[in-house]
């Protein structure tokens, strides 16, 4: 009996049941539990690809019927605007178009959930939005802060046998023709 007393008391001192269940110890069990499904809410994420493109029509064409991606929904961290900005501070002007429509705003422009949303892998996506100037003899362009993307990318590109070109390496640049014959330059922007 005195053995069993000794081991209660002697781990009551490390863990005395009356403050885990006070006010104080409520709210810190509430905390770490928030903390938790915070953690898991966003290792959970898919990790999101954004691509500008100079007209979005051309570009759901090429990735839905070119490329054949999958359309994909949302993700819901984009609805809590815990989005990845854009880095446009370090970017290329030469990549950005110099007049903007009357129409469009800039909050209308980059917003999180406007655009199109394409499956790349099984945990990463594609968010297609407009913004990027025409290239050289109006060519359509496509621009990436990632470079991983526009691998993923040529490998699709690759896989489907379609015509293309890389023009350099660092940064990744490369042309490939869709089924219209245009020209889309993709084009990776270094910060």
């Amino acid at each position: 009996m005195t053995a069993v007393m000794f081991i209660s008391h002697y781990f009551g001192a490390f863990l005395p049941i009356d403050s885990v269940f006070s006010t104080q110890g409520i709210m810190v069990m509430l905390l770490v539990a928030y903390a938790i499904a915070m953690w898991m809410f966003l290792t959970s994420a898919p990790k999101v690809h954004t691509i500008m493109v100079s007209d979005l029509d051309i570009a759901k064409e090429f990735y839905e019927g070119l490329l054949s991606l999958p359309v994909a929904d949302v993700p819901l961290h984009y609805y809590y605007n815990y989005e990845q900005t854009l880095g446009t501070a370090g970017a290329d002007p030469l990549y950005f178009s110099s007049t903007t429509p009357a129409n469009i705003t800039a909050s209308t422009r980059y917003n999180g959930t406007e655009g199109l949303w394409y499956q790349l892998k099984k945990n990463t996506q594609l968010h297609v939005i407009s913004g990027a100037s025409y290239g050289r003899k109006n060519n359509q362009r496509h621009v990436c802060f990632d470079r991983d993307c526009l691998e993923q990318i040529l490998m699709r590109i690759q896989s489907r046998r379609l015509k293309f070109k890389v023009r350099t390496e660092k940064p990744l640049n490369f042309l490939v023709k869709d089924i219209e014959d245009r020209v889309i330059e993709m084009a990776e922007v270094s910060n």
